[in-house]
């Protein structure tokens, strides 16, 4: 213990100058300067000590963010600046980067350090702590999603599928990056249908999701044989070790005035491709499903949400799942308020009535049909009609 002592005498002796600034500012009293070093000190023990867990270094930085922000706002208040005003932010990211380097398993204090670092607006820092996170957990799904998101944010797209790209050939065990990566293209495509009524908008968006933004992550390995086709083109990986024939190439936009991209070509290539995954089951079809239906502004929408339920008609005709997305078709993009929805609401329950005839499991169809009824149940201002329909739709399904 006497190593530990010395650790949190030395980070203490770090703190000690903030400290003495707080108090010759009058930003906190000389009981809260006490009680600040020993809350300190405590915490310094704890994760210094051989048995420290992932969760005390997480309350460590919870606490120093709240005395960070609690800092700013007195200073704000008494009007006061202090030549310390960045070290509490230091002090922090230097917490997390010891909490990373004690705990590389730790998937929740890589996601904290990245928050923080996306808070602080540290975009540099943020690159290289994720490029350190996905070469200690590239099979970790939600790490290249974060990293896509954050690139897509920012309108490098090229960028954001890249990683996504690179994610598939790592988390090959369920659907999680490819639903993700098919979100993150439908969302360019939905920014792109909005920009459709202003001049060169559409061909303004192309250009800059070519370029490269600042969270773009090189790798320094070079890509393996199995990355590349003989034309150096990066290609969509293939889990079950078979040749790989979609290259990134063939997903670039392409700057054309008819540009397959544009009309949902790169969301349905995604799908097209995971489909033949060893993961891919009604399930994983169902969440595509389910995200291209969200997308109700997107002029290719219902030419996906059709090819998938194709796919699921073909692969898995009579199951709960397929099914049920026959069901909840005709109610996609129907307000609940509008008078189109009766409409749609007596085709959705024609076929149900259909469907529950011929599927395979129809205590399961039940249960995802009363998933989607219920919240239109809660809802306040339902048609007392609709209402007492989906009521009796409700209690007359098959019970377990």
């Amino acid at each position: 213990m006497a190593g530990v002592a010395d650790k949190a005498r030395y980070y203490a002796e770090q703190f000690a100058p903030q400290l003495n600034d707080f108090k010759e500012k009058g930003i906190f009293s000389p009981d809260e300067i006490r009680s600040l070093a020993h809350k300190h000190d405590d915490f310094e023990h704890l994760v210094l000590s051989p048995g420290s867990k992932p969760s005390d270094w997480l309350a460590y930085a919870k606490w120093e963010r709240s005395l960070e922000a609690l800092r700013t706002k007195r200073c704000k208040r008494l009007k006061v600046q202090v030549a310390s005003s960045y070290a509490g932010q230091g002090r922090i990211f230097g917490i997390l980067e010891r909490a990373v380097g004690k705990h590389p398993g730790s998937i929740e204090l890589w996601k904290e350090y990245l928050k923080f670092a996306q808070d602080a607006k540290a975009t540099k820092r943020w690159r290289k702590v994720m490029s350190r996170a996905l070469r200690m957990h590239p099979a970790k799904p939600e790490m290249w999603v974060m990293a896509g998101r954050r690139a897509a944010s920012n309108g490098d797209m090229q960028a954001a599928r890249g990683f996504f790209m690179r994610g598939t050939r790592f988390c090959a065990k369920d659907a999680t990056v490819w639903v993700e990566y098919a979100r993150c293209e439908m969302d360019w495509l939905d920014r792109l249908e909005a920009r459709k009524t202003k001049k060169g908008g559409v061909d303004k968006a192309i250009k800059e999701q070519a370029e490269y933004g600042d969270d773009e992550i090189h790798f320094d390995e070079g890509d393996s044989e199995d990355d590349i086709d003989e034309d150096g083109r990066l290609v969509l990986p293939n889990p079950d070790g078979r040749t790989a024939t979609k290259s990134a190439d063939e997903l670039e936009i392409q700057k054309s005035e008819k540009n397959p991209a544009l009309e949902g070509a790169i969301p349905q290539a995604i799908f097209d491709i995971a489909k033949k995954q060893p993961f891919f089951n009604a399930a994983a079809a169902t969440r595509f499903f389910d995200l291209f239906a969200s997308f109700t502004k997107v002029s290719s929408q219902p030419r996906l949400v059709q090819h998938v339920l194709d796919t699921m008609t073909e692969l898995y005709p009579n199951d709960p799942a397929t099914c049920s997305c026959l069901v909840r078709q005709a109610l996609i993009g129907a307000d609940i308020n509008s008078p189109t929805f009766v409409k749609a609401l007596r085709e959705a329950l024609a076929q149900l009535n259909t469907t529950l005839a011929t599927t395979t499991n129809k205590t399961k169809l039940a249960q995802k049909t009363t998933a989607w009824i219920e919240p239109i149940l809660s809802l306040e201002n339902v048609d007392p009609g609709i209402r007492v329909v989906l009521e009796h739709t409700v209690r007359t399904l098959p019970r377990p």
